[in-house]
């Protein structure tokens, strides 16, 4: 599992593994957790930069309606992994 490290406003740094990635209307999405073991937390990020930018911006995805909509193409593509809020 590929690990990223994410930096915060405030200049934090944090650590995430990258369990899976898909594209959505034009826009990258990266479901993350914080461990490599089996009941890790896991968060579903945006990714807000433009095509033409040479770095990537990501935030949470907190909106319900996408975090629901995103959270079922994460569940396909990983069969045999489950996934609760």
């Amino acid at each position: 599992m590929e690990k990223l490290i994410f930096q915060d406003e405030n200049g934090e740094a944090a650590e995430f593994f990258v369990v899976e990635q898909t594209r959505v209307n034009g826009r990258n999405y990266l479901l993350v957790a914080d461990s490599e073991e089996e009941d890790g937390e896991c968060l579903i990020l945006k990714d807000l930069a433009e095509d033409k930018d040479k770095e990537s911006l990501y935030e949470i995805v907190e909106d319900q309606e996408e975090l629901h909509a995103v959270l079922s193409i994460f569940e396909q593509l990983l069969e045999d992994v489950e996934l609760t809020e």
